[in-house]
């Protein structure tokens, strides 16, 4: 089933469920009224509200509407957990390598991953913003599982059951700033944006063969200024598989339902994919002519996520965003 947000004056808004075409919708009330609330009771939620998507498919609901995605907020307003991993591998060595460092010392034995900002995320069509200064404004194109509740020391082959959404995220980066704090040992949250979510949340089962269990394989378009920035596959150089990131993640502790794991930016080794942040190309661009030619985004540059299944339709909905004008929040 694919379910939204719609924005209201509640901090956390109101759950719908949403057609397979991402054209209509109907409000999930009596089932949850929130998608934190499906979340908290998921095995009561989850068989009515899919009942409820299919009632909506055979246009058997008289309360649908039709979507309007400048409407929604970000399926999940606000999350007790914000964990973005870098399961990709080429991405960090290629990011390392353009801030003149190493990738951690056995980034190939463990996953790493970080505590993001998790009190807010952006809705998909929400103006990106834009801190005064050289801060080096980068995209970073990833997908995100949305979990149920984990216990600790979850073992990888029982990872798996715990994902109840999939979403695409674009986890924006100062790159400027990031370069600059974590040199000087203070980490990276400086350096870091709200996080934006796509549209629409699925189910694994929407995914069809593209979903293994494990990971996805669907090329990701990002574009800039409608300029195709890559379309790597985001099934292709995946080091580290959801199921093993997530038993990593509960290592020391257990984890809440409304939890969001991220992959880290999407990254294939294939240059002819293209590239799912500006880093990236920034770096090759230095390898290959001496110097970076691609400039970070600035004001009034458009921004674009979106995943398509293979008969080309929109899984997620798109992130459509706008970069602000320097220091409006």
């Amino acid at each position: 089933m694919k379910l939204a947000t719609m924005r209201t004056s509640a901090r956390d808004g109101k759950l719908i469920v949403v057609s397979r075409d991402l054209r209509r919708a109907v409000a999930a009330d009596g089932i949850a009224s929130t998608l934190q609330a499906a979340l908290d009771d998921w095995d009561a939620a989850a068989p009515r509200l899919q009942a409820l998507q299919q009632q909506l498919e055979t246009g058997s609901v008289s309360q649908a509407f039709d979507l309007d995605m400048n409407k929604l907020a970000a399926p999940l307003p606000r999350a007790y957990a914000w964990i973005d991993s870098s399961v990709y591998l080429n991405h960090m060595e290629l990011a390392r390598k353009l801030r003149g460092v190493k990738p951690p010392e056995g980034y190939k034995e463990i996953p790493t991953m970080s505590n993001g900002v998790c009190h807010t995320f952006l809705g998909a069509r929400d103006t990106l913003p834009l801190p005064p200064g050289d801060v080096g404004l980068d995209i970073e194109g990833e997908y995100a599982a949305i979990l149920g509740d984990v216990p600790a020391r979850t073992p990888r082959e029982q990872a798996g059951k715990y994902i109840r959404l999939f979403i695409l995220v674009n986890d924006s980066t100062l790159r400027t700033v990031f370069a600059e704090q974590v040199a000087k040992g203070y980490g990276n949250y400086q350096g870091k944006l709200l996080v934006t979510m796509s549209p629409v949340a699925v189910t694994p089962d929407e995914l069809g063969t593209a979903w293994d269990g494990a990971k996805l394989s669907l090329p990701l378009e990002c574009r800039i200024n409608d300029r195709v920035l890559g379309m790597p596959n985001t099934g292709v150089d995946m080091y580290f598989d959801f199921p093993t990131i997530i038993s990593r993640a509960t290592t020391m502790r257990g984890l809440p339902a409304g939890t969001v794991l991220g992959s880290g930016t999407i990254s294939n080794h294939d240059r002819a994919a293209g590239f799912a942040c500006i880093a990236e190309q920034r770096m090759v661009e230095t390898i290959e002519h001496g110097k970076p030619r691609t400039e970070y985004l600035k004001p009034g540059d458009r921004v674009s996520i979106e995943m398509k299944d293979v008969d080309g339709h929109s899984i997620f909905g798109s992130i459509r965003q706008t970069v602000g004008e320097p220091g409006v929040a």
